[in-house]
């Protein structure tokens, strides 16, 4: 078994040391809060796992294999490069960091260290995603036009940040999980409104171009009274609704759509073609009932034990980052798009 400590016992903390105490790959052997006090109560239940506010004291008894960092962002690049230079692998929550250059400074060193450094983005490992993303990447769906993605409700508005930063890492992951290549869109514009004189966006909507031609909107949104997590990926063969608040019947893979009948190539006979409405049947995938934590915690195992990188590593985790960025600078902009540019090799070791 590989050793392990949760470092941070707030509010994603507990589900990670639930996780992993349960894991037959796993040993949990430290808990590490300044609130000592919140971190016992944490692990209460699982005995045995010691509790300390010093990081540093447990990286130099050289007691764990890696970590799993759930703490702010603005937190996780300190605490990773102090785990990464003690030698550990290292999990961290999403975003990957505070902002792009510090994600990669933390994905160039765990390269050079030869550690894995994985975003603990949890919905890519839900059944419903994993199956999406093979509709997709199988080209099932044919050729992406479009993807719709909503994530509204009556949120807690944050006190550091914004809605876009706040909800729009899910989205932004499972986008990078399923599309070919990953999330690289050629430009990135946000709109945001903030009725609530906040001092941030409270509702934001993010419109990125893809290079194939196709479309990706996302819809966050803390003052919505009602919840939807919905995410519409439409191609030219089919179209598949992800619909997370519906236990039943999350995935509905429609075989409808519209078909432009052209052979002419010319703008005027392309404008005048004939437009098919194609209405076929609707099924509903049969999927697995499976905790996506608990998949997560045994792909950070198996990704250790094979000397290869997570499937949500820390290059998915700075795409995902890049894109939160650009977003920001879109805000700042009046809602311009901003050139996203592909992630080269040379961009992070730079």
């Amino acid at each position: 078994m590989l050793r392990i400590a949760v470092v941070g016992a707030g509010y994603w903390g507990p589900n990670l040391i639930r996780n992993f105490s349960a894991s037959p790959d796993w040993d949990l052997r430290a808990v590490v809060d300044l609130d000592v006090a919140r971190a016992e109560r944490a692990v209460a239940a699982v005995p045995g796992v010691r509790v300390t506010s010093s990081l540093t004291e447990l990286l130099d008894a050289g007691d764990v294999d890696a970590v799993a960092i759930a703490t702010p962002a603005h937190t996780h690049e300190a605490l990773v490069t102090q785990a990464l230079e003690a030698g550990v692998h290292v999990v961290v929550e999403k975003p990957l960091a505070h902002d792009p250059a510090a994600g990669r400074r933390m994905v160039r060193l765990a390269t050079e260290r030869g550690r894995v450094l994985m975003t603990d983005h949890t919905y890519c490992y839900t059944p419903a995603v994993r199956k999406l993303r093979e509709l997709v990447q199988t080209g099932q769906l044919g050729d992406i036009l479009f993807v719709d993605s909503v994530r509204i409700n009556l949120g807690l508005v944050q006190p550091d940040v914004d809605v876009f930063w706040d909800l729009a890492p899910h989205d932004l992951s499972i986008l990078d999980f399923i599309l070919p290549g990953g999330l690289e869109p050629t430009g990135v514009a946000a709109h945001g409104a903030d009725p609530l004189r906040a001092g941030k966006a409270c509702v934001g909507y993010l419109s990125m171009p893809l290079a194939t031609g196709g479309m990706v909107n996302v819809h966050v949104n803390w003052l919505s009274p009602t919840k939807i997590r919905q995410m519409v990926v439409a191609g030219t063969r089919r179209t598949v609704v992800w619909d997370d608040l519906n236990p039943q019947q999350r995935l509905s893979v429609y075989d409808r759509g519209v078909d432009l009948v052209q052979q002419a190539e010319d703008a005027e006979d392309r404008r005048a073609a004939m437009i098919s409405y194609r209405l076929g049947d609707m099924w509903a995938p049969a999927l697995p009932e499976v905790e996506p934590l608990r998949q997560m915690v045994a792909e950070f195992a198996a990704s250790i034990r094979e000397g290869r990188p997570s499937v949500t590593g820390g290059d998915s985790g700075l795409r995902v980052l890049r894109v939160l960025d650009a977003a920001r600078e879109s805000l700042a902009q009046g809602g311009a798009l901003v050139p996203f540019a592909a992630e080269t090799p040379a961009m992070v070791v730079a």
